[in-house]
């Protein structure tokens, strides 16, 4: 891996909070975003696109370095496609393409739909679009049972269900929440998590795409899973998108965080289907 690319940051101050981003590289602007993940986890993907792209990634607000007038304000979709849409606007970066990943995923489609003329192109990784399902109701329930984990018995219980919910294995010892003994871990992982599942995990996944919109709109959408994600939830979301948009999904390497995994194979993939490709 190379070394990192000079970024600028910078805070921008928008209703409510203050938006931690960074800039870097040359060329057409590509926004990377995720939710909850923020910009570090983005850094070695964003790295390598910097080469001949203008690159942004963001802390989502309320997580990590984007702080919250309000601690208990819930993240939306439409909240935080408005925060990316006043970032573009901050920056002067539009039209641009917008890869999400994850709950960033369905932020970039809240985009599309609210602000087709900043966002060219959105690559939806993985979006946990739940309410396309036919299990919806029971996948909402379950939302509610993870919540409630959190709250009765903390954060590594509730990844458990989370992840078993989301049909992801993790090898023993890893994942988030730390391992069983750790006994002291960063505040600031311990808010963020407290974020997830208190105000971020339900607008996500209980969120409905207008699909009449989004197939209205000139903004190209591509909807991305990872190659190691066949029969989890977010395969199964993905291509309940992908077929309701009357598209073929796109197959990335790795699984649902494939960009961190392993961010060269990740870019490659990903200059296939950037316009220029």
């Amino acid at each position: 891996m190379s070394a990192t690319v000079p970024s600028t940051s910078d805070l921008l101050r928008v209703p409510g909070a203050q938006l931690h981003h960074e800039v870097r590289g040359y060329g057409p602007v590509v926004a990377l975003v995720g939710a909850p993940m923020g910009a570090g986890a983005f850094e070695p993907l964003a790295d390598l696109l910097a080469a001949d792209h203008t690159v942004l990634t963001t802390d989502p607000r309320g997580i990590d370095r984007s702080p919250l007038d309000d601690p208990e304000q819930d993240s939306t979709p439409e909240l935080r496609a408005d925060d990316l849409s006043r970032l573009l606007t901050h920056l002067d970066a539009g039209p641009a393409a917008v890869v999400g990943s994850s709950g960033g995923a369905v932020t970039a489609l809240a985009l599309a739909q609210a602000h087709p003329e900043q966002v060219h192109t959105v690559i939806a990784h993985e979006p946990p679009l739940e309410e396309l399902l036919e299990d919806r109701e029971r996948r909402r329930a379950a939302t509610e049972d993870i919540i409630a984990t959190y709250l009765e018995h903390g954060s590594g219980p509730a990844w458990g269900r989370f992840l078993a919910e989301a049909g992801i294995t993790m090898p023993e010892g890893e994942g988030p929440g730390g391992p069983p003994e750790a006994t002291e871990r960063d505040p600031q992982e311990i808010a963020d998590e407290r974020r997830f599942f208190l105000h971020e995990l339900r607008p996500t996944a209980h969120w409905v795409p207008d699909l009449d919109a989004l197939r209205a709109v000139a903004t190209r959408i591509v909807v991305g899973i990872g190659e190691a994600s066949g029969g989890q939830t977010c395969d199964l979301t993905s291509r309940a998108l992908a077929d309701a948009l009357g598209t073929e999904p796109v197959l990335f390497p790795g699984g649902h965080t494939g960009f961190v995994e392993d961010p060269g194979a990740f870019a490659a993939m990903l200059r296939t289907v950037l316009p220029g490709g």
